[in-house]
């Protein structure tokens, strides 16, 4: 029986630059990083307040898991931002979305009053979108 997910996978255009995005500018913590036989990368984050939870920034590369075509065309649509990574939930949108944006986290939404809570979508830098979620409900 499965008991729980413990890795999602984040599709990044540079893990390097991934890593210091999620880091520096969100407050992640360092999972793994290590590279196995062939030049994968194995890399991951997690929030401080949830460590059993990583995302795995993979950059999708010619290899096991993809063709050249394939992996060209995930890349493609990373930059068109036609991925989300998901909903980060914060006690605070209006301040935590002040902070990122003086970080330099780019935002399509500012904080704005839904039903649930209050939400601001933002990009991380290979251009998946994440909402930023302070739940009222």
């Amino acid at each position: 029986m499965i008991q729980a997910i413990v890795h999602v996978t984040v599709h990044v255009l540079d893990q390097d630059e991934a890593l210091k995005f999620y880091t520096e500018k969100l407050g992640f913590e360092v999972g793994m990083d290590m590279t196995m036989e062939g030049g994968f990368r194995w890399l991951t984050v997690f929030a401080k307040a949830q460590p059993k939870l990583e995302l795995v920034l993979a950059e999708p590369k010619e290899g096991p898991m993809f063709d050249r075509d394939s992996a060209e065309k995930i890349r493609q649509l990373v930059k068109n931002g036609a991925f989300g990574v998901g909903v980060f939930e914060t006690d605070n949108c209006h301040k935590t979305y002040e902070e990122l944006v003086k970080k330099g986290v780019e935002f399509t939404q500012a904080p704005t009053e839904q039903f649930y809570g209050i939400e601001a979508l933002g990009k991380d830098n290979s251009g998946n979108w994440f909402s930023l979620t302070q739940q009222t409900i």
